[in-house]
């Protein structure tokens, strides 16, 4: 008979056993290397990045095209939020609030600093919730003179959760990702509320100030909209994503392969995981550098990335222009940005 709690204790022999482990180890050994990477990347030319970037933003916009005129529709300056009144070289915080379809919204704060390099950090945190759980980070690139904008993902941290009425499912509380399944139409597809409070969010501040470059990071999900986000707006240049999700050969072998959004089978059909590290990369003065936990509790841990990145690298070479890089973290045992990360990151930025 299976007695609670089965399930922790047959877990608990699997890894003590090293049944399971050594199962899930030989499998995604055969997935990953029998992989023919070289064939998954259909970019041969600049002309194909072009049109990859092209269709991306058909799909998410539904034919609309960039909302090239989006704006944040309030924005609060110099509010008062102390939970981060202890931060090093803050100026300020300004409080940045898009609207979008459903009600579903997105509440980012920019972070001022007292001396500026005048660059901009976009910084997404994941399914963690609130950017607050990344005010390490955050406050590492304040210290550095970085202005910072923190965003959180959909329906997670100060964002909405609203309840709509859908024509066949009845009224639904929006309270997770894997429910923007149900009001995605032909009109919509929910993926555009992880990208367009960014991009509304530059217009405002290519509008209002001069910045001289855009730079991007996040942990986890937020890595996944780092990493696809600088394929849609050129205007990010350099790109870090940390702890993201792998291409979906490598995922398929995991219990759980992603979330909502690192699921749409349309999306990863225009442009996969590997063709967007190339898009990300390739261009004069661009950077795609993705950071692994190599001993990640959480997810992605280990060297898998190792069955792509020369090739990923190797594309990126024959285009002509740009950097690509994979880092490997092998001092962080947690789901985090680790100092030595945020490190790595710094001296990419800057050199």
């Amino acid at each position: 008979y299976k007695i609670f709690p089965f399930d922790v204790i047959n877990h608990t022999k699997e890894v003590i056993f090293g049944d399971k482990a050594k199962q899930e180890h030989t499998t995604i050994n055969k997935f990953s290397y029998d992989t023919n990477v070289k064939n998954l990347i259909r970019i041969h030319n600049e002309q194909d990045i072009t049109n990859k970037r092209n269709e991306l933003i058909n799909y998410v916009w539904s034919g609309h095209g960039l909302p090239e005129s989006a704006m944040p529709q309030n924005v609060k300056e110099n509010i008062s939020d102390s939970r981060y009144h202890d931060l090093t070289n803050l100026q300020r915080i300004d409080k940045i609030t898009y609207e979008m379809d459903y009600g579903v919204n997105s509440i980012s704060y920019m972070f001022v600093p007292k001396e500026s390099n005048n660059k901009v950090v976009v910084y997404h945190q994941g399914h963690d919730g609130d950017f607050y759980a990344g005010k390490d980070t955050i406050e590492y690139f304040l210290k550095n003179k970085y202005t910072v904008i923190a965003f959180s993902m959909p329906l997670l941290g100060m964002n909405s959760q609203p309840v709509v009425e859908t024509q066949n499912f009845g009224p639904l509380i929006l309270k997770s990702h894997n429910h923007l399944r149900y009001i995605e139409s032909d009109s919509l597809k929910p993926v555009k509320f992880f990208f367009e409070p960014i991009y509304a969010s530059l217009n405002y501040l290519e509008q209002k100030y001069g910045f001289d470059a855009y730079y991007m990071t996040g942990i986890s999900g937020g890595a996944w909209v780092s990493m696809y986000y600088p394929a849609i707006d050129n205007r990010i240049s350099q790109s870090y994503p940390v702890a993201g999700p792998l291409p979906l050969y490598l995922r398929s072998n995991y219990d759980t392969i992603g979330d909502y959004e690192t699921e749409l089978p349309d999306l990863i059909r225009i442009a996969n995981e590997l063709e967007i590290y190339v898009m990300d990369a390739h261009g004069e003065n661009r950077k795609f550098i993705q950071i692994y936990n190599k001993y990640d509790p959480c997810c992605w841990s280990g060297t898998y990335f190792e069955t792509y990145e020369q090739t990923v690298k190797d594309k990126v070479k024959e285009l002509g222009s740009g950097i690509y890089d994979v880092n490997l973290d092998e001092t962080n045992k947690e789901h985090t940005i680790s100092q030595n990360t945020l490190d790595a990151i710094s001296r990419s930025m800057n050199s």
